[in-house]
């Protein structure tokens, strides 16, 4: 027989000893959430060149890479850690390694602090001390501050929440500078007021979800006609503050054009999703995944015109 042990919801599942090593290996890759960190990383890597104002040296790119691929990676297990009871309670996260036992809780924590623990270590040896504050700064705040505290108790929890996901912006800029500076500023903001508005619609998507397990996400406790509202609001900011580099003399007509014309699109699908709202569509017919789809395509195409705009000035 099979040995098992039971998780949260009273699902039995099977002993993380009797899963093979192959199995067992992909386990702890999936708790670092590798799809969430291709993001970040699509943020930090276009700030570095915006840094070096061209080329940055190439074993800094990669030092910094996989150093935040630890940091984030960390933080990404202890939510898993955490938050198992309620992912045991959501279809959306209902195959992550510790609900199902490929993992076990006391090997997710000891595997978030090693990573944790191992990307201060190699931010601060291979970038410098500021890039290794910032990293740890970054995973504290993910872990203590969004999983631990607000995402349980506040609609607003992705708003602030989504800081930590805004630092890998200032991570590499500071190694590449080793210091801060206006330009980091702004794109930590274009970050921070994009995270809300990409977000929601996908949380209004699995609403259902989050209200069996008790998450009060925005469109949980509040209806669609408000989140869409909000989306708007956010995404109107999101748009002006991404156009403020080129004023002031960080970025070209490349980088301009680029933040018109993705941010054009943006705010036009942004309304097109606030009028369905209002107009009380509901299911399929809101569509509210294709603000989400496009959020994704929006941010990659515009770090990518904060790389490439350094050569053509």
């Amino acid at each position: 027989m099979t040995a098992v042990e039971s998780r949260p919801a009273g699902v039995l599942v099977e002993s993380p000893n009797h899963r093979p090593f192959g199995a067992r290996v992909k386990a702890f890759v999936a708790l670092t959430k590798p799809r969430v960190i291709e993001l970040l990383l699509m943020t930090t890597v276009p700030v570095m060149f915006l840094a070096a104002e061209g080329v940055p040296d190439m074993w800094l790119v990669l030092a910094t890479c996989f150093g935040g691929y630890l940091s984030a990676g960390g933080a990404a297990a202890f939510n898993m850690y955490y938050d198992r009871d309620i992912d045991a309670m959501m279809d959306r996260t209902s195959q992550r390694p510790l609900v199902t036992g490929m993992v076990s809780p006391p090997e997710a924590l000891v595997f978030s602090v090693v990573l944790t623990v191992g990307s201060t270590v190699w931010f601060w040896y291979f970038a410098n001390p500021l890039s290794a504050m910032l990293s740890l700064g970054a995973s504290l705040f993910y872990t203590v501050v969004y999983t631990m505290i607000l995402k349980r108790r506040t609609a607003q929890n992705i708003v602030w929440g989504g800081i930590a996901g805004c630092l890998p912006v200032l991570i590499g800029w500071s190694a590449v500078r080793n210091e801060l500076s206006w330009a980091s500023v702004i794109l930590f903001l274009v970050i921070f007021f994009w995270t809300p508005p990409h977000y929601w619609p996908l949380s209004m998507k699995v609403k259902e979800d989050y209200e069996r397990a008790g998450v009060p996400m925005l469109p949980v406790v509040a209806g669609n006609k408000v989140v869409a509202r909000q989306i708007v609001l956010y995404s109107w900011v999101m748009v002006a503050v991404s156009l403020l580099l080129t004023p002031l003399g960080y970025t070209g007509w490349f980088y301009t054009v680029v933040a018109v014309a993705c941010g054009g699109l943006w705010l036009k699908e942004a309304h097109a999703l606030q009028a369905r709202a209002k107009a009380e569509v509901t299911g399929a017919k809101l569509k509210e995944m294709r603000l989400f789809h496009w959020s994704i395509t929006y941010v990659s195409l515009l770090f990518t015109a904060v790389a490439i705009d350094p050569f053509l000035r």
